[in-house]
């Protein structure tokens, strides 16, 4: 069946689109805000936070009147703040506490930046919001070059278990089992695996199935996170002992990648392909579906304004986050309008499943202000800064990237820790490659490649960040260690800053191996 010609025929309207392309930013967003306090004036969080005063607001003539009355009357909230004050009445039983109703689904984030996963509430219009957005961007296909035969093929979902756990009063699991299982009938018709093998809980057996049935599939478009995508290539590559993908899915034109930047894991999923893919980058959070790339050779994704998610954007300074990563009292925060190109961002979002002024821990940078354009650079949580190198995730990505395409190799995964060196400091890297590498030598590359991307990091490196440390590992020690700290599945993504527990739980792991 058609993937965009089900679409169409289905008669689905994209007129969320239409409004995004040809209304102002601010004005979408204002009134996405403004839908939500109605929606959610009477709940108990509605009611302690006084939406009805800020609604008020939104008759005043000031541009950012009804602005100031939300950040005045909200507080901005981390997970531990919402679940401690909120969100567990509502794993209670407890209905209309942060949205109207009672929410049947709790997503269970892929759990990199604590020490277990956490439990996000999903409710029936978040669910329908993502069914909206995902439209949304499956249609921007046809902006692609893509031949007659893609359109008739089917698409490979590689997420986590459709079969949920229920915990007497609602159910949990990743978010894209939960979303997967509300698909409608029509979209079930060209998606794969089988409903039974979605089902499946246990990863590996899971994996296993659909090497066992890839054959018999006709595959144009593939969607999941691109550490276990590549896994998955690969073992049907050496099960039917072909060259590459290819071989067995002719009309594969596209993958869907999300949850992690790309970068460091193209070269690797390169090697696995007969010929070039469309590589599409989405921001599928459990938290909401927050932006996609609608265009082909674009680097940025296009935010939602539109989709059920009310953003604001804290700029990631020393003024508004700790040394840690932890963030202050009373941060900035900016609407839409008011940010600028080129600036990290830490995300805050208020959506139609009860988060408010609910910081993400993502932090973005927007590439194009007048299309909305962003990419995600890291965790607010992720990043060196023992000196004052300011070491971005997205630093270490293109250093990695541009690094792995000097040496002609590819790195899966790595990780990077700080630690003190006597009265100084040092960068310990950890480089997952089966490839055979010289680690000084690519020590060395990164090391040269983060001093021309990032001015602080060369001055640091002069100074007080006195040495760099480099390990290979072999790529299956990442997924290991996942799998011994019960992460394996769909969402899960390797972290790459290591810190506190993490980093003890990582060194013990490596110290069994050796």
């Amino acid at each position: 069946m058609p993937i965009i010609g089900s679409i169409l025929k289905k008669g689905i309207k994209l007129r969320e689109t239409l409004e995004q392309d040809y209304t102002a930013p601010y004005d979408l967003q204002k009134k996405e805000l403004s839908k939500l306090l109605i929606s959610a004036r009477d709940t108990a969080f509605g009611r302690a936070y006084n939406f009805h005063e800020v609604l008020e607001q939104f008759r005043s003539f000031g541009t950012y009147d009804f602005y100031e009355a939300y950040k005045a009357n909200v507080p901005v909230c981390d997970y531990d703040k919402m679940d401690e004050n909120w969100w567990h009445r509502i794993r209670e039983g407890e209905d209309d506490v942060c949205w109207p109703g009672n929410t049947k689904f709790f997503a269970l984030s892929s759990g990199t930046s604590g020490a277990s996963s956490k439990y996000i509430p999903v409710t029936k219009d978040m669910i329908k919001q993502i069914r909206k957005t995902g439209t949304r961007h499956v249609y921007t296909l046809s902006k692609y070059d893509l031949p007659d035969k893609f359109f008739q093929s089917g698409m490979l979902m590689l997420g986590g278990s459709t079969a949920l756990n229920f915990s007497g009063n609602f159910y949990f699991g990743d978010l894209s089992g939960i979303t997967t299982g509300q698909l409608p009938l029509w979209v079930q018709g060209f998606s794969r695996p089988s409903p039974k093998i979605k089902k499946q809980k246990d990863w590996e057996t899971k994996l296993q199935e659909i090497v066992d049935k890839a054959p018999k599939w006709n595959i144009g478009m593939l969607a999941g996170v691109p550490a276990w995508m590549t896994i998955l290539l690969e073992r049907i590559i050496d099960r039917y002992g072909v060259k590459h993908i290819h071989e067995i899915w002719p009309n594969l034109g596209a993958y869907v990648h999300g949850g992690v930047a790309f970068e460091p894991y193209k070269n690797s999923f390169d090697r696995l392909l007969g010929k070039p893919l469309h590589y599409i980058d989405t921001y599928l959070a459990s938290e909401g579906f927050i932006a996609f790339q609608n265009a082909p050779d674009r680097r940025g994704m296009r935010v939602m304004l539109n989709g059920g998610i009310f953003h604001e954007f804290v700029p990631f300074n020393e003024d508004n986050f700790d040394a840690d990563g932890q963030l202050k009292e009373n941060p900035e925060a900016l609407m839409i309008d008011q940010v600028e190109e080129g600036k990290e961002y830490a995300l805050l979002i208020s959506t139609v499943s009860g988060t408010w002024r609910y910081l993400i821990g993502d932090t973005v940078r927007f590439t194009d202000k007048f299309n909305s354009e962003i990419i995600i650079t890291g965790r607010t949580k992720h990043f060196l800064s023992l000196c004052g190198e300011h070491l971005s995730v997205d630093n270490m990505n293109t250093a990695v990237e541009l690094a792995s395409n000097k040496l002609g190799i590819a790195v899966k995964e790595f990780t990077v820790a700080g630690k003190p060196d006597g009265n100084l400091f040092s960068h310990h890297w950890y480089v997952g490659t089966n490839d055979a590498v010289d680690p000084i030598l690519l020590k060395t590359t990164i090391d040269d490649f983060l001093k021309e991307l990032n001015d602080d990091y060369a001055v640091e490196r002069k100074h007080a960040l006195k040495n760099i440390h480099l390990d290979v590992l072999p790529e299956e020690a990442f997924y290991d260690w996942l799998k011994s700290e019960g992460k394996q599945g769909g969402q899960t993504k390797f972290p790459r800053v290591l810190k506190k527990e993490k980093l003890e739980s990582w060194l013990s792991f490596l110290g069994q191996m050796a």
